[in-house]
């Protein structure tokens, strides 16, 4: 899809929704240990404008490999459970920056735990054709129990009698993650590799990265 063709209302979004959400692949063909993974984040500014960032680790050493930024102004309405149609543009593009194609994506937002199954995870995977997650810091749909204090406890995220994620606890004591399956790959993949990207702090170091990637190509 071509930013000249993006959806530029409520109603053309939601049809776009509709249309690429059975282009999900639930099945998982992504490496247990991809080489690299590849994080993405946006921040926003007063005036309308964002800044996309993306940053390639070596998943064994969490070292940078690559990183790109790409600023742009806000071409879709703030919208919940639309924000992919904000932030895509602007990452798709940095993604195109990179020499090295990513191994797997690793959103800051949701996959499957969305209202219509199709969140910026999902979203991303089916344009991109790459393995694809969410990693959320707040709970978008769905409930849940609360996981064991202990890293790696988790607990299912269930919307509307489907598990669409998992809740997962990345340090003792610290607040859980929502994670779940965007595109090419599994839950439980998606939350072992999240598990091997927060080694120290609660958030993947891939988003820790790319938050502050986002936020300096901003100023």
């Amino acid at each position: 899809m071509h930013i000249e063709d993006w959806p530029a209302t409520i109603e053309e979004a939601l049809a776009v929704q509709d249309r690429l959400r059975g282009r999900v692949e639930r099945t998982d063909d992504c490496p247990e240990l991809p080489p690299t993974v590849t994080g993405l984040d946006v921040a926003y500014d007063d005036t309308g404008g964002i800044a996309a960032a993306v940053v390639t680790l070596e998943t064994a050493g969490l070292t940078v490999v690559e990183e790109r930024t790409h600023r742009a102004k806000a071409v879709f309405p703030y919208e919940p459970g639309l924000f992919a149609f904000r932030e895509l543009p602007p990452l798709l593009a940095a993604l195109e920056r990179l020499e090295r194609t990513p191994d797997v994506l690793v959103c800051d937002g949701h996959g499957l735990a969305h209202p219509r199954r199709f969140g910026l995870a999902c979203h991303l995977g089916v344009l991109t054709g790459l393995p694809a997650f969410g990693v959320g810091k707040t709970r978008f749909v769905g409930s849940h129990g609360t996981p064991a204090h202990v890293r790696g406890s988790s607990e299912p995220l269930v919307d509307a009698g489907e598990e669409v994620g998992a809740v997962l606890r990345t340090q003792d004591g610290v607040k859980s993650v929502y994670v779940s399956a965007g595109h090419r790959i599994g839950l439980a993949h998606a939350c072992r590799l999240t598990l091997a990207l927060t080694p120290r702090y609660r958030l993947p170091e891939t988003t820790r990265h790319a938050d502050r990637l986002s936020r300096a190509a901003l100023r």
